[in-house]
Order: structure tokens, then C-alpha cells, then sequence
């Protein structure tokens, strides 16, 4: 089977699980992932905000615009990488998910990440290290890859920071531009 078809099947999985049906029953859809299923990298945001809500894709706004920019940076496209996000609804008024609802979709995030097996998980802001890599500071060890059981992950700021904060821009450009090192070391 396919891992695209594996992907499709946890999709339809945690719609009939009923997964948050709260943050489901105010959402327009459920926003599971975009990208090749085949692909060594995987980034991983917070949860979709409005304009993936509406698109049913992850990072089709302002912040998705930054990150597509930082990929041309280091030669990738989106349809070379995967992403996705922790939570998969969409919290009314873009609040942060809480613990619960990231408790609730971390089961279907780890099988997403089991059927793609990439090389290297780039965590997008600290909602999503924090599920992954619990009791970090993402200010002390962004951009630092570290590995953790099999995988290796790369802690980032998330773009929107970049967005809300000048400064953070650079920094988030810098992280950036060692992807492709890591990928070779690995």
C-alpha cells in the first residue's frame, strides 16, 4: 500500500474517531496534510489558522507565503516536503491549541510520521516541539538538530514570528539555511 493511501486512511480514521469534536464542529474541515508522501522532511505547525481552514491545507497564509520563501532559499519546494500540524482543526480565533486537543491528534501525528519515516522533522514554534520534544526552550535551542529514538529533529521559530517580529526574520532565515547540512550529515 502506498503511503499516500496509508495517509488517506488515517485521515478518514480520525474523522470517524471523532477526534475534538468540539474544535471539529466549528472548523469548516479537518486540515490533516499536504506534500509528498515520500519525502525526508517533515515540518510540523501549531493547527490551521483561517485560510487553512477555508483551503483545507497547512500553511496557505502569510506565514505558509514565508515558508515557501525559505524553502526556494535552500532549492525545496513544497511538493518536495510534507506538513502538517499537531492539531488538525482549526481553535476558534486562532487561540493556541490546548493541552488536551494536542493530546488528543499526538497518536495520529506519530502514525503520520511513522508512515513517512523522514530523515529529519522540523518542529514549527514551540507548540509543536513541546508536543515532540517536551521541556525544551525553543529560544535556547532553535536551529540546533538533535536526535531523539530514531528521528532527528530541528527546532524552529515558528514563521508567523517572523511576521508579528522583524528581528525574528534573520534568525528564522539562518535556522533555515542548515536543512540542507543536516540532510547530508544524515
Amino acid at each position: 500500500m502506498s503511503n499516500q493511501k496509508k495517509l488517506d486512511d488515517l485521515k478518514q480514521k480520525i474523522l470517524d474517531d471523532k477526534i475534538t469534536p468540539e474544535l471539529a464542529e466549528q472548523a469548516t474541515q479537518l486540515v490533516f496534510g499536504d506534500g509528498n508522501p515520500e519525502t525526508k522532511i517533515v515540518f510540523i505547525g501549531e493547527a490551521p489558522g483561517k485560510n487553512e481552514d477555508l483551503q483545507g491545507k497547512p500553511f496557505v497564509g502569510a506565514s505558509g507565503k514565508f515558508l515557501e520563501e525559505m524553502l526556494e532559499m535552500i532549492d525545496l519546494k513544497r511538493k518536495d516536503i510534507y506538513i502538517t500540524n499537531i492539531v488538525k482543526y482549526r481553535p476558534p480565533n486562532n487561540r493556541d491549541p490546548l493541552p488536551a486537543e494536542k493530546e488528543a491528534f499526538l497518536p495520529y501525528l506519530v502514525e503520520q510520521l511513522t508512515i513517512i519515516n523522514p530523515t529529519l522533522i522540523v518542529t514549527l514554534g514551540r507548540h509543536s516541539m513541546d508536543v515532540l520534544l517536551p521541556g525544551l526552550k525553543i529560544s535556547q535551542v532553535h536551529g540546533r538538530a538533535m536526535r531523539v529514538k530514531d528521528h532527528v529533529y530541528l527546532p524552529l521559530f515558528h514563521p508567523a514570528a517572523a511576521l508579528y517580529n522583524g528581528s525574528m526574520r534573520q534568525t528564522l532565515i539562518d535556522d533555515f539555511a542548515l536543512i540542507p547540512a543536516i540532510l547530508k550529515k544524515l
